[in-house]
């Protein structure tokens, strides 16, 4: 027997505050029509001034657990992917720990830009598969409107706010690609294009910083890459893509989405899209699109699935499962 991490329970949350593109008009020299036809975006939510990461991410914790019909302390683990914390320490991951009433168990934080829940997600899979911990609640969650420069159209238009969260059990498999849960991971960075996409803050300036992105660049590397990456998990877990049930990618631009399906021989008809409803929601954004693909009924039980990402790093990968 194999020991799978198997997805049982999953949630979402996003902030009440909805952003239209034309919210920004008033501001920037942009429009809806400018926007929508550069990134696919439409409307994103922004949190209040009360609501930080930790919320946001407990929230969609709390949803998660509901779905799975489980209490806080049948956790054993808490694995946070955000790059927008709400301290520098301790770790957003033990405050949620703290406001789920979880008295068991251990929490922390990963950080790996828009690729984080992938990394978070390869991270629990290999806690589980290792016999560290039976099950594991894997959680995206990002306030990025607090790391925007509103004077820089190029980049404040595509971001918002908001959470996912999935479980995983441990459970026992056959071994092949039939099996339910993750069947295979790969993940990759390379530290030499950090430039292209970066905050200009942090422990060494002190200061918060902005987000800065030479939008071109990233948009050259990433559907290569993703495509790359994506086939990889496809040949670890012995599949070819007309297996293949769902892509739920990295909602970050539309383009992009269907560059890397077009690269991988898929049509738009087998990927899950809300990138026009949430913006870039970096390591949330994977975990909030298989919740509400889970929601509007295209994600059902068996189906084969390839998530895959790129963020800040460079760093990317590609998560195969079963659902």
């Amino acid at each position: 027997m194999t020991t799978r991490a198997v997805v049982v329970g999953l949630g979402h949350y996003l902030p009440e505050r909805v952003v239209p593109n034309s919210e920004f008009e008033a501001s920037l020299d942009t429009s809806d029509e400018w926007i929508r036809a550069r990134s696919g975006i439409q409307n994103r939510h922004f949190a209040d001034d009360t609501e930080t990461t930790s919320d946001l991410a407990t929230q969609a914790a709390r949803k998660a657990l509901a779905h799975a019909g489980l209490a806080p302390d049948d956790l054993d683990a808490i694995v946070l992917a955000t790059s927008t914390p709400d301290l520098t320490f301790p770790s957003a991951a033990t405050m949620v720990q703290s406001a789920l009433g979880m008295t068991r168990g251990f929490a922390f934080d990963v950080q790996a830009v828009c690729a984080g829940f992938v990394y978070a997600l390869t991270t629990a899979n290999a806690l589980i598969v290792s016999g560290q911990a039976k099950r594991i609640m894997v959680i995206g969650a990002e306030t990025f409107s607090r790391i925007m420069d509103w004077t820089d159209r190029s980049t404040c238009v595509l971001f918002g706010d908001g959470a996912g969260a999935v479980i995983l059990e441990a459970q026992d498999g056959v071994g092949d690609k039939t099996d339910r849960g993750i069947l295979s991971v790969d993940l990759n960075s390379d530290g030499q294009h950090k430039d292209i996409l970066y905050v200009d803050g942090g422990v060494s300036t002190g200061s918060t910083g902005f987000l800065r992105m030479q939008g071109k660049e990233v948009f050259r590397h990433a559907v290569e890459k993703l495509a790359k990456t994506a086939t990889a998990a496809m040949d670890g877990a012995g599949i070819s893509s007309d297996e293949v049930d769902w892509i739920v990618p990295h909602q970050a631009n539309l383009r992009i989405i269907q560059g890397t399906a077009k690269k991988l021989g898929l049509s738009m008809d087998h990927v899950v899209v809300t990138v026009q409803d949430h913006g870039n929601t970096s390591a949330a954004s994977i975990p909030l699109a298989l919740s509400v693909g889970v929601e509007r009924g295209q994600i059902k039980q068996g189906d084969l699935i390839v998530t895959e990402a790129i963020g800040g790093g460079l760093a990317w990968g590609a998560v195969v499962l079963r659902w």
